[in-house]
């Protein structure tokens, strides 16, 4: 992939929700809510403090991550719809 985010903004794929409720219903694709988790493709270097120093980044590629409903800006690269964000819109990481 040929995109690197910049300062402390991450690139996140959205992990594809379940397609059945716990008790086994089926959920047609217009009923379902776009997830609020995903995976961390790509981190910038990091923000930095007022004195220069630059703060890196707390998560990594690969880390599975919790963001708001209206988190990020939708993008297409390669083909494939990715979420550009700011660390600060990623409420936790998953372990």
């Amino acid at each position: 992939m040929a995109f690197t985010p910049l300062h402390d903004r991450v690139l996140v794929r959205r992990v594809q929700s379940e397609e059945k409720t716990k008790g086994g219903l089926i959920i047609p694709d217009n009923a379902k809510e776009k997830p609020a988790e995903g995976e961390i493709i790509s981190t910038g270097e990091g923000a930095r403090k007022d004195s220069g120093e630059l703060i890196a980044p707390t998560v990594k590629a690969g880390d599975k991550v919790l963001f708001g409903k209206w988190s990020g800006t939708e993008v297409t690269i390669d083909g494939e719809e990715l979420l550009i964000m700011k660390e600060s819109d990623i409420l936790g990481v998953i372990h």
